[in-house]
């Protein structure tokens, strides 16, 4: 099998709330009780004080992106749980893996993009279609209030760093990102916060401290990456909700795929270093490779896992439709981004997070 690559921002919106079709898309749901699992976080002032001060913009910008944790080798008749980027069938004999070699194909050494003509197909398909594969976001607009840099500390003591987005909600106080970037080998991070419009070690609009998280089921049992979603409940910060402060995206799901996206993040691995917003354009594609995930030609890195993928999105407002969140990378096709499908489980993420006392 493929080796994966975990990838490891005071307006009042025009957009609110959340769109919900009726019906479900192929490959939107398990078909599975899909309630979310929920832990609290900091949730007493003692404790969100605390984590403010701990995030200092030195440890801030010290922070490695999540993918800088070593991977580990698989059994080969199974995913490693908690490595999102490494999956079955990987090479157990040897240091080295053999990301070329899928199940029931040939290997290809030398020629990575040679399985089923997937991804040089995706490529021939992408390079037809306009698109921005990493650029700095110049624009102003809602995106880049929305749009911020997420910290936590790992549960062996690493200060690290992902993307999230601030939604509408009823409670005004939901981020958006992924699944390993609240909990990861079966622990939750500590320490997390959310800041948007993050510049270079900066924060215009503060500090907020999560008090609960929220994930999906599937994450939480095996760390599916078909699942890599979740959710933070930030509390008010000086007597204002997040929503009051930055405003919020609208979030969308079980919308038809292959469509027109963007996605934002904080890269913050080489040739990145998580100063600044950056985003890329094109038309989505599914993967064909392991999962049900989305795909969109992307050469972000590391410390953008967690960032948005919208559907809608207007370059002049910098509003949309939240529609997904990187996930991670095939090791093979460095240059394109996965994110998973935003069908009901993330639905019941988003639905429960905005229910959620935010104190």
């Amino acid at each position: 099998m493929h080796r994966r690559v975990a990838l490891l921002s005071a307006v009042a919106l025009a957009v609110t709330g959340a769109l919900i079709p009726m019906g479900a898309q192929a490959g939107a749901s398990t078909g599975l009780d899909p309630q979310p699992v929920r832990w609290s976080a900091a949730d007493s002032w003692q404790e969100r004080r605390t984590v403010s001060n701990y995030w200092t913009s030195r440890r801030m910008l010290a922070a490695e992106p999540l993918d800088a944790l070593a991977p580990r080798r698989t059994r080969s008749n199974g995913p490693t749980r908690g490595n999102p980027w490494s999956t079955r069938g990987a090479s157990t004999t040897t240091g080295q893996r053999t990301p070329w070699v899928t199940q029931g194909a040939a290997a290809t050494q030398g020629k990575p993009w040679a399985v089923k003509g997937t991804m040089s197909t995706v490529a021939r398909r992408q390079a037809q279609v306009p698109n921005s594969p990493g650029l700095r976001w110049t624009d102003d607009g809602a995106i880049v209030r929305t749009s911020g840099r997420v910290f936590f500390t790992t549960a062996d003591g690493q200060n690290s760093s992902c993307s999230g987005t601030a939604v509408t909600s009823a409670n005004e106080s939901v981020v958006m990102t992924a699944g390993h970037c609240v909990k990861l080998n079966g622990t939750a991070h500590r320490n997390w916060v959310f800041v948007p419009a993050f510049d270079n070690g900066r924060r215009p609009f503060g500090t907020w401290v999560a008090s609960r998280m929220l994930t999906t089921q599937q994450w939480n049992a095996r760390e599916d990456i078909n699942f890599d979603i979740a959710a933070a409940v930030v509390a008010p910060l000086q007597g204002q909700t997040l929503s009051d402060v930055v405003g919020g995206q609208g979030v969308a799901f079980n919308q038809p795929r292959q469509r027109q996206m963007y996605s934002f993040g904080y890269p913050a691995a080489a040739p990145f270093d998580g100063s600044e917003l950056i985003y890329c354009s094109g038309r989505s594609f599914n993967d064909t490779v392991m999962t049900n995930d989305l795909g969109l030609r992307c050469n972000m890195t590391g410390g953008s896992s967690g960032g948005g993928w919208f559907q809608g999105f207007d370059e002049s407002t910098g509003l949309g439709w939240l529609n997904s969140v990187n996930s991670f990378k095939y090791d093979f096709a460095q240059n394109f981004m996965f994110g998973p499908f935003f069908g009901n489980e993330a639905m019941a993420v988003y639905q429960a997070a905005q229910g959620t006392n935010a104190l």
